[in-house]
């Protein structure tokens, strides 16, 4: 006999959730302030699309090209690599710009998976893309 699935408090798992908009640490670092005509957008989700604007923004502005890069390679890049191919941008995934909390999953997702959407680089190879 099998045990009856655990049932989840929305309300609870939303409370739990980390960096949340109104915690200081999500602030944007004042090194790293938007300038103008900088796209901003806040996001709820893991993905940089599925609950915001950007893709309108970027594709107001004509912006076809996204170089992704983070700390949660299994998850926000993961994510957004999905989310911006299905929405047929031209996608760079920058090898020496990503890290993850498992090493393993990194590398297959730079070996395997990302390949499969997008264009994986290192910073210096993207430097000689954008050199005149």
């Amino acid at each position: 006999m099998s045990s009856p699935a655990p049932v989840l408090d929305p309300k609870r798992t939303a409370q739990d959730r980390t960096m949340h908009h109104d915690d200081p640490a999500t602030a944007i670092h004042d090194s790293l302030a938007p300038q103008p005509g900088d796209i901003v957008v806040r996001k709820t989700r893991v993905g940089a699309m599925s609950t915001t604007d950007l893709d309108r923004q970027l594709r107001d502005r004509g912006i076809e090209t996204l170089v992704l890069a983070g700390i949660s390679t299994s998850g926000v890049v993961l994510a957004t690599v999905v989310e911006a191919a299905d929405r047929d941008h031209r996608l760079y995934v920058l090898a020496d710009g990503t890290e993850d909390p498992d090493e393993q999953t990194r590398d297959v997702l730079l070996g395997k998976v990302f390949p499969r959407r997008a264009q994986v680089i290192d910073t210096a190879t993207l430097h000689t893309l954008l050199s005149p």
